[in-house]
């Protein structure tokens, strides 16, 4: 198995959270709590990862995903302890540091200020988060490995108070889509570009 993504979140920030209570098919995270997203390859090989960390703790999954390359897993719980032992079980399993995982690699990033009226019903329609409304900025990123979206999300609303609007953590390329004023952006895009400097791991 690969380590592609390993990734800790602290404090689950209130647009994640409720991003995740939106999409999330297991059980549903709340603000606050401790999250952990991994994502290997080959993605069938996610199961074991659930079956050993849930054996030796507490914590609760809220998305296992198979890709047809890639598997996805969120465990999250009140207590950072139990998360963080979690992660040490999955590694352990995989037999591997935790700096096997993949660098995080911004792929694409932009900002489009004032948002037309047509372009941001085209947004709020596709969003699972909050909305963006017209004549505000909108941010677009794509990462790679995926799962780095989240904790991307998570640092960018700890920053600043941007809108969620949609985050995607798995498949070949992660997404988030943040609105908001242009100031309130900007210091999002910091956040989340000091976040992934501080990110050790391989390069591909």
């Amino acid at each position: 198995m690969q380590l592609r993504t390993y990734t800790f979140l602290d404090s689950l920030q209130p647009g994640l959270a409720g991003f995740l209570q939106t999409v999330a098919p297991g059980f549903q995270p709340l603000e606050g709590q401790a999250s952990l997203f991994v994502e290997i390859a080959p993605g069938i090989q996610i199961n074991n990862l659930t079956d050993a960390a849930l054996k030796r703790t507490r914590c609760r999954p809220g998305m296992q995903i198979v890709e047809r390359s890639y598997g996805l897993l969120e465990l999250h719980h009140d207590d950072q302890g139990e998360v963080m032992e979690a992660g040490d079980t999955i590694l352990k399993t995989l037999g591997v540091p935790k700096s096997a995982r993949l660098k995080p690699q911004v792929k694409s990033s932009e900002i489009i200020t004032g948002i037309e009226p047509y372009h941001e019903m085209l947004v709020n329609r596709m969003r699972h988060g909050d909305m963006i409304f017209e004549n505000q900025t909108l941010y677009l990123m794509e990462c790679y490995p995926a799962a780095y979206a989240a904790i991307a999300a998570n640092e960018a609303e700890k920053a600043s108070p941007v809108r969620l609007l949609e985050v995607r953590t798995f498949g070949r390329f992660g997404r988030l889509y943040l609105g908001g004023g242009e100031a309130e952006i900007e210091e999002a895009v910091k956040a989340i570009k000091q976040c992934f400097a501080q990110i050790d791991g391989r390069e591909e």
